[in-house]
């Protein structure tokens, strides 16, 4: 039975952005907590220009969207304790992770705020269908929604009325992207850079929406992608090669951005004169401006081979005349094997470019990129022909990954589908023998009956994604000897299920604030799950791994770097109590844990009351100790 959801009661969904302006703008509230809106104004208007109008993208549930960007997830994260346990995997820093990404998300920001450095996404592209299989919808009554969203109960209603119908407007896509792009933005370094696969139908809208997400000055390029090379001769109108990348960055932390060369840039570089410095490409001398734009640069020139005196009759040149002078006499300047060329060229240096790379353009053609066709290809070869409909070519997913991430950096695909970006990140290991960590998120969507990919026992996309991460290691593994990182940890959302009848809400607890049956809490998910949830929630990243601690007489706690976690309840003061202070003493070094977390449920209020005490008398005591004792629900 779900709680009731009231405005003012345990949904407060502008609370942590209250609490940042409270603690920048304190004179700005009232004694009540209210924000005072002219006064914030008034404050800000003395450092920036406040725009009083401008233009925005609004549609039918974009207020809705903002509370459930904001709704506590009611799911816990589970590991896959077989699986991860593995050789290859029990170290890796790698993660796939089964479950609906807008709760995968409000799991991940604790510990992953500002750690990727790219996030590519291939959304659901909104083709008119309602069949979506991504389904936010939170049983809000019209009141609730109207109270949480502030709007009326007209609207209300509507918002409901298509969410509850797995709408394809534009309205009901925007409300599902927003959330998630919200998030994701809080999880991109200041650095970062996001890619976002889209086509017609849907990508203005998602322009206008990334702008308002990322900031209209973080816009980085609309890339066309040349999808396929081959007209379609069934169309009606037109024949659709392209799709399209939308990037943003964070922030202006990102200032340049450059593609490694590759053998074709270099191509263009040959040296037919035998110049000492190397290959060289050469630009027209000759500028864009005329005689009358730039008369300084208007003056009579000599080919040194044919001996003729060379004016330009409306151009001025590039450079002045003093510049000419030092670049012929550098040999800089190029007139052709025998002085053919009527006006000078100036010569380019392969060995003086830019080492960062090329200036990256926003057409990406089959030939460099890719196309479907090629992905297709892959994971036919790879998990089986027709398994998974319309793949990206690991070929764009790398072209991305080589414009934006160094070699330790994080790359997240909270829409992982056939896990394309995780065969991207090994490839790319492979090619320099980075350590680029794949963190990817897909929904457990169920394949069709009697489709290709059900009839090879694939029950969802899952594990179609999963069977094709092991496939290319191996593959990579076999063709370049690399010695990489090939493993990956698996986890999944779980619901946490509040389904109990009246009678029973005397044995009613609280679990990350959702209520659930008393006692059942670690016997329906395990240590391994509530460990896993909490250490998240304490800023862990899933790759971390934690060691048991022995407290004696087989009471086993669970230490993750500086967090200590007591789950059971048989714990004695005169035994377990006193090993804990004997090894914060004695093994000051070894032993440093800064804060402890109780499963209160498991523990009595004297315990809670002795270890608390106790470890604050230690925090007083010895200035290296700060111990805080944190009880959990």
């Amino acid at each position: 039975m779900r709680e009731k959801i009231e405005k003012n009661e345990n949904l407060d969904i502008l609370s942590d952005k209250l609490e940042l302006l409270k603690s920048h703008f304190p004179q700005c509230f009232t004694r009540e907590g209210q924000l005072d809106f002219k006064k914030l104004e008034a404050e800000l208007s003395q450092e920036i220009d406040i725009v009083k109008e401008g233009f925005s993208l609004n549609w039918l549930g974009k207020s809705y969207a903002k509370v459930i960007a904001n709704l506590e997830t009611e799911t816990v994260i589970s590991p896959d304790e077989t699986h991860n346990s593995l050789d290859g995997n029990k170290d890796s820093q790698n993660v796939y992770i089964k479950g609906d990404n807008l709760d995968v998300l409000k799991h991940l920001v604790n510990a992953y705020t500002e750690k990727v450095k790219m996030i590519y996404i291939d959304p659901p592209y909104n083709t008119g269908s309602d069949n979506f299989a991504y389904q936010d919808n939170f049983n809000f009554t019209p009141n609730q929604l109207a109270n949480l969203a502030d709007v009326d109960i007209e609207e209300a209603v509507r918002i409901l009325e298509f969410t509850d119908r797995n709408s394809s407007s534009h309205s009901a896509w925007l409300t599902f992207m927003y959330p998630r792009l919200f998030i994701a933005r809080e999880l991109l370094s200041d650095d970062g850079l996001i890619f976002i696969s889209i086509d017609d139908n849907e990508v203005s809208q998602l322009k206008l929406l990334c702008d308002e997400v990322f900031g209209e000055e973080n816009f980085v390029a609309q890339i066309a992608w040349e999808k396929r090379f081959t007209r379609n001769n069934d169309a009606k109108l037109f024949s659709t090669v392209i799709d399209y990348v939308v990037i943003y960055r964070k922030s202006d932390a990102l200032f340049k951005l450059r593609e490694p060369r590759n053998e074709k840039n270099n191509s263009i570089y040959k040296n037919p004169d035998n110049d000492s410095r190397g290959s060289w490409t050469s630009v027209s001398f000759v500028s864009q401006r005329t005689k009358n734009e730039r008369p300084n640069l208007s003056y009579d020139i000599k080919n040194p081979i044919s001996g003729e005196t060379i004016t330009h009759p409306v151009n001025a040149w590039k450079y002045s005349e003093k510049v000419f002078k030092e670049l012929e006499s550098d040999n800089r300047l190029y007139w052709g094997a025998n002085g053919e060329n009527k006006y000078p060229r100036l010569k380019r240096f392969l060995s003086e470019l830019d080492e960062d790379g090329v200036v990256p353009i926003n057409l990406w053609n089959y030939k460099e990129t890719g196309t479907i066709d090629d992905g297709t290809k892959v994971v036919d070869r790879l998990i089986g022909k027709d398994v998974f409909e319309y793949p990206k070519p690991v070929s764009l997913i790398l072209r991305m990954i080589k414009l934006a991430v160094k070699q330790n950096d994080i790359i997240m695909d909270f829409f992982s589908g056939s896990a394309t970006t995780a065969h991207a990140v090994l490839q790319a290991n492979s090619e320099d023998n980075g350590n680029r960590k794949f963190l990817c998120v897909q929904l457990p969507e169920v394949t069709k009956e009697k489709s290709v990919a059900r009839n090879l026992g694939y029950k969802d996309i899952t594990q179609i994604g999963i069977e094709r991460i092991k496939k290319a290691s191996t593959e990579i593994k076999e063709e370049t000897k690399a010695e990489i990182d090939y493993g990956f940890k698996v986890f999944e959302t779980k619901a946490i299920s509040d389904e109990v009848s009246e009678n029973d809400l005397s044995k009613m607890l609280t679990f990350n604030g959702i209520l659930v049956s008393d006692n059942t809490i670690l016997n329906q998910f395990g240590k391994e799950t509530v460990l896993t949830t909490w250490m998240l929630e304490d800023g862990y990243p899933l790759t971390v791994n934690y060691e048991e601690i022995d407290l004696g007489i087989g009471y086993i706690a669970y230490r993750a770097e500086n967090t200590l976690y007591l789950l059971d309840g048989e714990f004695t003061i005169e035994e377990n109590l006193k090993s804990l202070i004997e090894k914060v003493e004695k093994e000051a070094k070894e032993f440093i844990i800064n804060k402890i977390v109780l499963f209160g449920y498991s523990f009595s209020t004297e315990i809670i009351a002795s270890l608390q005490d106790n470890m604050k008398h230690l925090r007083n005591g010895r200035s290296s100790a700060d111990i805080h004792v944190e009880v959990r629900y």
